[in-house]
């Protein structure tokens, strides 16, 4: 891991949620999950059942990490073993965010919304023009 001291003066953060972490200092493995079920409807319903996160294929399905195949060089040079930061100003962290000051070995962050929209039908044009006669 990188060897090298992180300093900031001040940190302002206003909501952290929803599986989202604040690390100040070093870590060797940061691992972020967040799972969410957000159904919109027109009307107030609930059927009880709704919340089986199981039931919906994209919680379950693997999620396809590609190998990196381009060969790639990089030299990096470090005169100064300080990361130096006056301020950092954030209006929210959410939904397996992270905000880390410090060296990190492995991050591996997560996020799985499922969005169900359930619009009332549209009246045909034969019944609205029936409303109107």
């Amino acid at each position: 891991m990188l060897q090298r001291t992180s300093c900031v003066d001040n940190i302002d953060i206003k909501i952290v949620s929803f599986a989202s972490t604040v690390q100040l200092g070093d870590s060797c493995i940061i691992n972020g999950l967040s799972r969410a079920l957000a159904v919109q409807r027109e009307t107030e319903l609930f059927y009880g059942n709704e919340g089986n996160l199981s039931t919906y294929r994209v919680f379950s399905e693997p999620i396809p990490f590609l190998p990196i195949t381009e060969p790639f060089t990089y030299s990096r040079h470090n005169p100064n073993p300080l990361i130096k930061v006056n301020k950092i100003e954030i209006i929210g962290i959410s939904s397996s965010s992270l905000l880390h000051v410090g060296n990190s070995g492995h991050v591996s962050m997560e996020s799985r919304v499922k969005h169900i929209r359930q619009l009332l039908p549209i009246p045909s044009e034969e019944t609205e023009e029936q409303g109107q006669k």
